[in-house]
């Protein structure tokens, strides 16, 4: 786990660090622009072989300050360097305002803004791959939306990108590099999104960088929403501070829990039985891949529980699994009555009406029994979810896709869904702890910013992007193998909590070893590589 922060958590230990004496403001933004123009060159070895061209756009706060740095450093480099300044300086804030005092003894600063309040406009016929657009406007101090909304519409241009990711081309707009300091201009360090006083979303003006360079730790926005799609490369240097000590920090999952992973011998019931409940007819598909990944990820045993319909169809397919007929409550209420099935899923294909019947039985029967809810057995209670959360206990794992998470908590997904005018914008963070808080159990809220939260607090990131981007996970089937991956580690008698981040973790690392062409049933069977690429 590494740690994810909030803008004001970042804030909280750059002042700690100043307070205790350790270190002045100076010096951390000196360290900064230096960390910029090291995270540049090792990214682009061939721009520190010679002099080349530069844009430096600064903001009115420190990210500012920064900005006048990586000029100066750069300038110090033989590059010829240009630096506009996007407010007034002598509102800078004094660390910035030396810094601004520093590069003006080398070179001027012209107004990022022209006569009548529009962006300043480069010609770019000069410009190639071999430039630089160094965006230090904002950074994570953006907290309300940049008045107009072409105000980044030459970047765009010259850093050569379309709004849907495709190089620009043409010989007017050639691509050069554009690398932002913390956050590219206009998105939110807290949720990734964007600020916008015209309640839109993304606009084609918004400013994308190919290389993002950040401080001490990733921030939210680096891995939520938008974040990703406008951070390009995202690079965090060290500049010497210490850790905070904030128990809300939310973390990002990098890897799973190897030693709870491993299987010490032992008799199959020791590791679990887990009873995955399937549909009828011609709906046991999605149940019997939630069983497989439940298997393969080393329950001990695995059932389906199927009813009279589906009973021949299902026993023809599995082998290693087993079957249990469950025809209805009074069935299932049967079979809970063995005390080693210890892990329950109810969901995939299970059937609305079903559904509706056999979760309240699956929730009452052994509050210390662990039950993992996707898919029908959410749906069911769209028209009532105060029902579902009454009956839901804190051995529950919740597993919604958005359009199921809007259906159990409408007025938190219309908060998320409302486009942000100030910052800090509510994220998808603050929409799923705030969920698992009202059902009192853990909520993993799916997506390629997958986010997963416990009712008091407790909250992670597993991010399907960057170096670990998976976009072949988006196939029918997918998000049943992960409640049955995560079914499996609760049988083995993981946390709810560890079983989710794990589980998570272990669906990503699988796609990513099937790579492109994956189909749902391709991702138990790359467990087994998967665990051995861990040394298990």
């Amino acid at each position: 786990m590494t740690e994810l922060l909030t803008a004001a958590q970042m804030r909280a230990v750059e002042r700690a660090a100043i307070e205790s004496g350790e270190v002045t403001g100076l010096e951390l933004m000196e360290r900064a622009g230096r960390g910029v123009v090291e995270a540049v060159f090792e990214e682009w070895p061939e721009l520190a072989q010679a002099p080349h061209k530069a844009v430096v756009l600064c903001g009115p706060g420190n990210n500012g300050g920064d900005g006048f740095v990586v000029a100066r450093l750069l300038r110090e480099w033989g590059w010829e360097v240009e630096v506009f300044l996007y407010g007034d300086a002598e509102k800078l804030p004094p660390d910035a305002r030396v810094n601004y005092e520093r590069w003006r003894e080398m070179g001027e600063v012209q107004s990022y803004l022209d006569e009548g309040g529009g962006a300043f406009w480069l010609e770019p016929s000069e410009w190639g791959p071999e430039s630089l657009i160094v965006d230090a406007l904002f950074g994570t101090g953006l907290t309300r939306p940049v008045e107009g909304v072409d105000q980044f519409g030459w970047v765009t241009q010259m850093s050569g990108w379309h709004v849907d990711g495709r190089p620009a081309g043409g010989e007017n707009y050639p691509d050069a590099r554009v690398v932002a300091v913390d956050m590219p201009s206009g998105v939110c360090s807290d949720s990734g999104r964007y600020l916008r006083s015209d309640g839109q979303g993304r606009h084609h003006e918004d400013i994308r960088a190919h290389l993002t360079v950040s401080f001490h730790a990733r921030k939210l926005g680096h891995v939520l929403a938008d974040g990703p799609d406008a951070c390009g490369r995202v690079v965090v240097k060290d500049i010497g501070l210490g850790q905070p000590a904030d128990r809300q920090m939310v973390r990002k999952v990098d890897s799973p829990d190897r030693g709870g992973l491993g299987k010490r011998g032992g008799h199959k019931f020791g590791h679990g039985h887990a009873l995955v409940l399937t549909g009828g007819s011609g709906r046991t598909g999605a149940a019997r891949l939630a069983a497989r990944g439940a298997l393969r990820i080393g329950a001990g045993l695995v059932t389906l529980g199927v009813p009279p319909s589906a009973q021949q169809e299902v026993a023809c397919q599995i082998m290693a699994l087993m079957l249990r007929r469950v025809a209805d409550a009074d069935a299932l209420a049967e079979v809970l009555e063995d005390r080693r099935v210890n892990a329950l899923c109810l969901g995939p294909g299970l059937g609305v009406e079903r559904a509706g019947e056999l979760v309240p039985v699956a929730l009452v029967a052994e509050p210390s029994r662990a039950v993992v809810l996707d898919a029908d057995a959410l749906t069911a209670f769209a028209d009532a979810p105060e029902r579902l959360f009454g009956m839901l206990h804190e051995r529950c794992v919740l597993t919604p896709h958005g359009g199921e998470f809007a259906r159990l908590f409408p007025d938190i997904a219309e908060k998320l869904d409302a486009a942000p005018v100030k910052g800090p914008a509510y994220s998808k963070v603050d929409a799923t702890r705030e969920a698992a808080e009202r059902a009192g159990c853990v909520v993993l809220f799916k997506g390629p910013d997958t986010v997963i939260a416990g009712p008091v607090g407790r909250c992670s990131v597993n991010s399907a992007q960057y170096e670990r981007a998976a976009p072949w996970l988006a196939t029918a089937g997918a998000g049943d193998v992960l409640a049955g991956f995560i079914t499996g580690l609760l049988a083995r008698g993981f946390a709810p909590m560890q079983a989710a981040e794990t589980g998570a973790w272990l669906h990503v690392e699988c796609a990513r070893a099937f790579g492109p062409g994956l189909i749902a049933e391709d991702l138990p069977e790359q467990l087994p590589n998967v665990f051995r690429e861990l040394g298990l």
